[in-house]
């Protein structure tokens, strides 16, 4: 039996709460990626060009710390990894979780929440951070039932 981690960032909530679907449905332990500082309203505007969250996703190396680790990720042979699509692709400290690990064999499979844009080429930007992992492909969960996210489990063939 595999074991299988749901390890999501959630800037607003939303995220998160298709982070403790997932993890029911798949019978997974759940990690939240939490920022060392926390974003605030005015970091989240994506309409100020001078906020941080616009900074962080113009500079290509970027890497905003993580507040906590997670000790034993070496257990997981599965990892779910979410987060909201911001400018089109995965916040930068999805990135700097990672870097974090050795996923070399662990199979991960993507999972994000969007207000309007799909998951675009954010698994061939993420491949680089994590390149001997086994990688999953991904889905917009945004607001997806149990039984729809057991039926895309099961669809994996993990």
């Amino acid at each position: 039996m595999k074991k299988v981690l749901v390890a999501y960032f959630s800037a607003s909530g939303r995220t998160k709460n298709a982070a403790v679907q997932l993890a029911k449905a798949a019978d997974a332990d759940l990690f939240e990626i939490q920022p060392l500082t926390p974003y605030t309203a005015e970091d989240l505007d994506w309409m100020n060009k001078k906020s941080r969250s616009t900074l962080e996703m113009n500079d290509p190396s970027s890497r905003p710390e993580i507040r906590t680790r997670l000790e034993n990720m070496a257990d997981y042979d599965v990892v779910f990894l979410g987060f909201p699509i911001w400018w089109y692709t995965a916040p930068t400290i999805i990135k700097t979780f990672l870097e974090s690990y050795d996923f070399s064999k662990k199979q991960i499979v993507l999972f994000a929440t969007s207000g309007g844009s799909g998951l675009g080429k954010t698994e061939s930007a993420l491949k680089p951070c994590a390149p001997k992992a086994v990688w999953k492909g991904g889905k917009l969960i945004n607001d997806a039932a149990e039984s729809s996210l057991k039926m895309w489990i099961e669809s994996l063939n993990l």
